[in-house]
């Protein structure tokens, strides 16, 4: 179906594509893997029409192709389903799927229409209870995704490409997600499937391209029969082995952190435990069983009833407080909250780094430095100077590449964005972190770093406190697990007493240990 013939894109500096191949057959998924920057986001965008190729071919059905923007590669019936989900928060779900297509009757938007095919769609993907007259921003992240794959649907595409399209949703939305796909497939859709997840790439894949540095290091890998270790060596240009770094041998020390008594109404209840200087302590369980929710409470960005306490104080909840001046109206100002929580000590790394972390037009620099630019001032005065070196200092100590300090903190791997998110917050020393996800789309090779730097943290004698989707990753990471089912915690331990089997069968049949 697809043929892309020695695709080459430059960019000011960056060749970021440098010759690649694909080939895509009809009613396969073939899967495209590589580490952050080996080229899939930019390769997917010219497939989208987002990006103009410098030089090479694309041919659909063995026809020339070469779509001039994204409303052109729809018309040639090629779907992009990106990552960092496309959609418009301000409008209706309805709206959002038939968006560039929309449901017209006399020149205006037939909503009833738009609503009842919006429906059938939903029920097709086997989530008919996302209502199509809900705005999107109301959604969670795993909503959203199911909306962006409503959209792709509804255009009745040939070719669909699905860029790490897991990464937000829970186990059984996942397997739901495979049996689309293979209706799809069965149908003669072609699906192009990006992810960083081995066990999908074995489960849903046909065959398999691998990028490195902009070019096409193998093609048409059968994706269940090609060792995970060829893969990987593909990928990095070495041998790797995946090992998590080695836990501390010396003792946890004081608490930094207890919650008692936690709750937040539909999300959580009767969260209690603790955190130590120099421990990680992981929260495993499906998305939508209160994982990142509990951390949002403990941050202070949630209402919850119950008791935070960091060092021993506990942490006040975010309120108003009203003081009148003789010279002007009533004011309202915020205490304790996030607020509160950052003064003690506590910093969040956020699930969605690029919308709840990052200035992405900003410099490395000013992401850095921006919870802490007081430290910087001189008599209402930012010192540039030594705002750069300190953001030079922690860059240095945390390995982010490209080291340049005044690079756009966009242009940096989703590996390197994260880091810059966890450096903000050893600006001035931290007591505890809080930890969302922090390799969500990110690659097998800068998973191993930022695995590294969170230990070495820790080992400084930073508390941690980590949500992971990856079983294995809490397992592997963390001092002690959390198992939540459902907003409750069904068991707390070591982590070196738990295998990946028995965590799953506790948060997949709710039995306790």
């Amino acid at each position: 179906m697809l043929v892309m013939r020695g695709i080459v894109k430059q960019f000011p500096g960056v060749r970021a594509l440098d010759g690649v191949d694909l080939d895509v057959r009809a009613g396969e998924v073939h899967c495209l893997l590589g580490q952050n920057g080996a080229g899939k986001s930019t390769l997917i965008k010219v497939l989208a029409g987002a990006h103009r190729p410098d030089e090479g071919t694309i041919e659909l059905n063995g026809v020339p192709a070469a779509p001039a923007g994204p409303v052109d590669a729809i018309r040639l019936g090629i779907a992009t389903i990106y990552q960092e989900l496309d959609l418009v928060d301000g409008l209706t779900v309805a709206d959002n799927i038939f968006l560039g297509h929309e449901h017209a009757r006399l020149g205006f938007t037939d909503r009833r229409a738009a609503n009842r095919a919006a429906g059938e769609v939903l029920t097709r993907l086997g989530h008919p209870e996302i209502r199509p007259s809900t705005e999107v921003g109301r959604l969670p992240p795993a909503a959203k995704q199911i909306v962006s794959m409503a959209r792709a649907l509804s255009r009745e595409a040939r070719l669909i490409v699905m860029d790490e399209p897991s990464a937000a949703l829970a186990h059984d939305e996942v397997a739901n997600l495979f049996r689309i796909i293979r209706d799809l497939t069965a149908r003669g859709v072609a699906v192009v499937y990006i992810s960083h997840r081995m066990e999908e790439i074995r489960e849903i894949g046909d065959r398999v391209t691998v990028l490195k540095d902009g070019r096409t290091i193998a093609v048409g890998l059968p994706a269940r029969d090609t060792p995970t270790s060829e893969i990987v060596s593909l990928m990095t240009g070495r041998d790797v082995e995946y090992v998590f770094p080695p836990r501390a041998a010396r003792p946890p020390g004081e608490e930094v952190l207890r919650v008692e008594d936690l709750s937040s109404p539909g999300a959580f209840a009767g969260v209690s435990f603790s955190v130590r200087a120099g421990e990680i302590v992981g929260l495993a369980g499906l998305v939508g069983s209160g994982r990142s929710e509990i951390l949002e409470a403990v941050y202070g960005a949630r209402r919850a009833t119950g008791q935070v306490l960091v060092g021993g104080r506990p942490v006040r909840r975010a309120g108003l407080l009203r003081s009148v001046r003789r010279d002007g109206p009533l004011r309202a100002l915020r205490r304790g909250g996030v607020v509160e929580s950052v003064r003690l000590g506590m910093g969040l790394a956020p699930e969605e780094r690029k919308a709840q972390a990052l200035l992405l037009d900003q410099s490395v620099t000013a992401n850095i430095t921006l919870g802490g630019l007081s430290g910087f001032a001189r008599l209402g005065w930012l010192d540039r100077a030594r705002e750069r070196a300190e953001a030079t200092r922690l860059a240095e100590a945390l390995d982010i590449r490209p080291r340049d300090p005044e690079r756009p903190v966009k242009t940096l791997s989703g590996g390197n964005q994260q880091k810059a998110v966890l450096a903000r917050w050893l600006l001035g020393g931290r007591r505890l972190l809080l930890l969302d996800e922090p390799t969500r789309g990110v690659d097998v090779g800068a998973r191993a770093e930022l695995y590294t730097v969170i230990r070495r943290l820790a080992e400084d004698g930073i508390g941690v406190l980590l949500v992971s989707s990856e079983v294995p990753e809490v397992l592997g990471l963390a001092d002690r697990v959390l198992v939540l089912r459902e907003g409750t915690v069904i068991h707390q331990g070591d982590a070196r007493d738990l295998d990946e089997h028995r965590v799953l069968d506790m948060i997949m049949n709710g039995r306790a240990a």
